[in-house]
């Protein structure tokens, strides 16, 4: 298994969660890895990304809906990747998924982690 995601639950409205992807393999070791969610009937979308683990700079972007309330980081010794969710609304209610950023280093997509925010 090359990325494994966890940490998922069922949350109220306001709180948080921390979700982790634990990742293996040179690919995502310096590659950009994001977090993606998928609604039901909805697309699967890339919530946030966080910048492979060569010697320059971090980047982060972030979906604009969860700009302020997510913040994702990586510990490259530990070869994770963290997701961390504050103010849920039920509209993150997701399956949420890890994976390469760009398409061209992207594994499958396994089970993600499930996230369930009530109202």
């Amino acid at each position: 298994v090359q990325l494994q995601a966890s940490g998922g639950g069922l949350v109220q409205a306001g709180g948080s969660l921390i979700l982790s992807c634990a990742y293996s393999g040179s690919t995502f070791s310096i590659n950009a890895i994001g977090w993606f969610r998928q609604a039901p009937g909805e697309q699967r979308e890339l919530v946030a990304g966080i910048s492979g683990g060569g010697s320059g700079g971090v980047s982060r972007n972030y979906l604009d809906s969860v700009k302020g309330r997510f913040t994702i980081s990586r510990d490259n010794a530990k070869n994770t990747v963290y997701l961390q969710m504050n103010s849920l609304k039920p509209e993150d209610t997701a399956v949420y998924y890890c994976n390469a950023v760009f398409p061209s280093f992207r594994t499958g997509w396994g089970q993600g982690t499930l996230v369930t925010v009530s109202s």
